[in-house]
């Protein structure tokens, strides 16, 4: 432990974790310490970058708050939040991808019954939502807990509207005998990542976008199956590939179509344009003990 060298503290400092009891925690700090190390000697970083470093970690923590977290921003605009969900939610090709849960997932969600209107009376196009889900075999999977949440045409969620006390834009259905459940709300809009913090100075440095595409967010639990977390994008959305925190994939791209004002997909007469989205989710079951 004396005299340590750039080439000899790497294999003292893992030394010292020799006793670790739990197998899994020094696997995972012994590549931890390999990895850090060999990043500084690679770039060849000064004490005064390393400063910098600091302060900046110092500062995204700072910034974390009750209703917000900056260190899992900065996991997801450094793509580590998908790695690890990639590396979670292996699925094969013909069932539904999973996709990042995001920060704004809330529990206290209303239930709502089927085809209810869920926007809260916010404005902005509606959209008619018809979903159903299935197993791989295409055979309907009944009494599927399924939450849906999503931004307003201002790309705020019902937690950044002001004024909005009540929970809108999100609630929790439940499938039907056929798999089915429907709802209606607004059609979502892209939005910006926070951009007022560290995150946003480090995505301002790499002339990185904040904008996120457009998405609904859904969240599936059944008996027997895997939970998918995932969300559709619509086709026509200009962030699509530039997503900064790279949720987005051709699987989950979808067509929203809009019909002129008449009659709705429920038989109810709008008097303005409408975006009808239709998907079947197919999950994956549980792995056999």
């Amino acid at each position: 432990m004396r005299d340590l060298t750039s080439d000899t503290i790497t294999e003292a400092v893992i030394a010292t974790m020799r006793d670790t009891k739990d197998s899994r925690v020094a696997e995972i700090l012994e590549s931890l310490v390999r990895h850090l190390h060999s990043f500084v000697r690679e770039v060849g970083l000064t004490e005064e970058e390393w400063a910098q470093g600091v302060d900046f970690l110092t500062r995204t923590g700072q910034k974390c708050t009750p209703t917000r977290q900056e260190f899992i921003l900065l996991s997801d605009v450094l793509g580590v939040t998908m790695l690890v969900d990639a590396l979670s939610n292996r699925r094969p090709a013909e069932a539904t991808q999973n996709s990042v849960l995001g920060p704004f997932f809330r529990e206290d969600r209303p239930r709502s019954a089927d085809a209810a209107d869920i926007s809260g009376g916010l404005p902005g196009t509606p959209l008619f939502f018809e979903g159903r889900v299935v197993d791989r075999g295409g055979a309907p999977v009944a009494g599927a807990a399924v939450d849906v949440w999503h931004s307003d045409a201002e790309g705020h969620y019902d937690v950044d509207v002001p004024g909005q006390v009540d929970p809108a834009m999100r609630a929790l259905f439940r499938t039907d005998e056929t798999g089915h459940f429907s709802f209606r709300s607004i059609r979502p809009s892209s939005y910006p990542i926070p951009g007022d913090g560290p995150v946003g100075e480090l995505m301002s440095a790499t002339s990185r976008s904040l904008m996120r595409p457009a998405h609904v967010h859904l969240l599936m639990e059944a008996a027997g199956f895997q939970r998918l977390t995932t969300m559709l994008f619509p086709s026509d959305d200009p962030y699509l590939d530039m997503d900064p925190v790279f949720g987005v994939k051709e699987s989950l791209v979808e067509s929203f179509d809009t019909y002129g004002a008449g009659a709705g997909p429920y038989g109810e007469q709008t008097d303005v344009s409408y975006t009808l989205l239709r998907r079947t989710f197919v999950l994956e079951p549980l792995p056999a003990d």
